[in-house]
């Protein structure tokens, strides 16, 4: 499949109208007299953040989690959960609940990582198939567990009223500025995850992903290497968490569940493994198709619409066998041979 643009400089090129397009994003919405898409807009950032960090273990360290999308979840429950305990005044553990984003989202991150620790730990004396299962059956747990906890809602979950609050900082409670901080710290994260993979720390998570057995033979001890990686990559789900609760003003149980992991590894797969941008991309692709393909699969048949994935599908299939970099490899030239 031949790229869309064959200059040397497409992929700064690429990065540059990216960016420019994100940040017109909201004057566009505001200027067509259409708020949904500044909230959609934020929606994909956020997804986009979840899919870059496990594109930091799946694309440079072969780390196929199924489970992500459980630090995703333990991150927005943080913000609920403390939210709770604000509105009706009660303590937890003896500490009273709090909506100050000062607190909450670095509490959302230490939560992601502290959890990813031990999932991580036990997970990586494992490779492959049972790698995958290990991290999927931790997922499911924490998804039951929360489904229990009916002081939270269980299967209900957790109703927010209000955003996060950050006193004397940006007011979050406006879309287009919950937009442009979502961006931000997209952006941050992508720097750092790039200055991550750049570095000694990445050229070893990438030769592990390579030959694991040769990386041991130089004296790298891989599986700390590949914890590290992996607690930050929890550590930043737990932020897209915090960020997804305060889009959607819930959380709830659905978010742990092995069905989210399956999106954010579509979304890797089809932005481009191992790029950090293509998952922006893959995330964008796929919400986009999920907001309007049923729309208008339904304008062909009424109901269609709930079998929208049959398009998803074969496009899947398409950039697996033709594009090995994805969307991003597409826009960039990057899946030339």
């Amino acid at each position: 499949m031949p790229p869309l643009i064959r200059s040397p400089l497409a992929p700064r090129v690429a990065l540059a109208l990216l960016l420019i397009a994100a940040l017109a994003l909201p004057t566009v919405a505001v200027w067509a007299g259409e708020p949904f898409y500044l909230r959609l807009g934020a929606r994909i950032l956020v997804f986009a953040l979840a899919a870059v960090s496990l594109d930091l273990i799946l694309g440079f360290g072969g780390m196929v989690s199924f489970g992500h999308a459980a630090f995703v979840g333990i991150g927005g429950y943080v913000v609920g959960i403390l939210f709770a305990h604000q509105a009706d005044g009660s303590t937890l553990f003896g500490w009273p609940g709090t909506t100050n984003g000062y607190i909450v989202w670095p509490l959302a991150m230490l939560a992601g990582g502290l959890a990813a620790l031990p999932i991580g730990a036990i997970s990586l004396r494992t490779s492959g198939v049972p790698f995958i299962m290990i991290t999927l059956a931790f997922a499911q747990m924490l998804f039951y567990l929360m489904t229990g906890l009916k002081a939270y809602g269980g299967d209900d979950g957790v109703a927010l009223w209000s955003r996060t609050s950050f006193p004397g900082g940006p007011n979050i409670a406006d879309h287009a500025t919950f937009y442009y901080v979502s961006l931000g710290l997209l952006v941050a994260a992508l720097l750092v995850c790039w200055r991550l993979v750049n570095s000694r720390f990445g050229r070893v998570i990438r030769g592990a992903k390579d030959n694991e057995r040769r990386m041991r033979a130089l004296g790298y001890p891989v599986t700390r290497y590949k914890l590290t990686a992996f607690v930050i990559a929890g550590a930043l789900a737990g932020l897209a968490g915090a960020l997804l609760a305060n889009a959607t003003l819930f959380v709830g149980p659905q978010y742990l569940h092995w069905s989210r992991s399956g999106d954010l590894i579509v979304m890797v797969v089809l932005g481009g493994i191992g790029t950090l941008i293509g998952p922006v991309l893959g995330a964008a692709a796929l919400l986009l198709l999920e907001e309007f393909v049923p729309e208008a699969m339904n304008l062909v048949h009424a109901g269609l619409g709930e079998h929208w994935k049959i398009v998803l599908g074969p496009i899947l299939l398409g950039l697996v066998l033709f594009a090995r970099k994805g969307l991003w490899g597409l826009v960039t030239g990057g899946n030339r041979p």
